[in-house]
């Protein structure tokens, strides 16, 4: 069981990686990102990301991708980069 989910988080970062190249736009520093509040309320993001909290939080667990604190909440957040670590 722990594989299947293992598998689902995968696919689901790698998801998360197409959908803030979608949604973003390139910095200064070459390297992507999207404000979370921009991803949050994409509609096909909330199709896709059944949490798209989680998948975030997996997503800089993995080093895929980095955003300023723990964890990030819609209104408190919204500003917050996230920023893709590599392409």
């Amino acid at each position: 069981r722990a594989r299947v989910m293992g598998l689902d988080v995968e696919a689901e970062v790698k998801q998360l990686v197409e959908e803030i190249k979608r949604l973003g736009g390139k910095g200064p520093d070459g390297k992507t990102s999207v404000k979370f509040g921009v991803l949050f309320a994409d509609d096909r993001c909330q199709n896709i990301f059944e949490a798209l909290v989680g998948t975030l939080r997996a997503a800089k667990k993995r080093k895929v991708i980095h955003f300023e604190g723990e964890m990030l909440l819609q209104g408190a957040h919204d500003s917050v980069d996230v920023v893709l670590l590599e392409e």
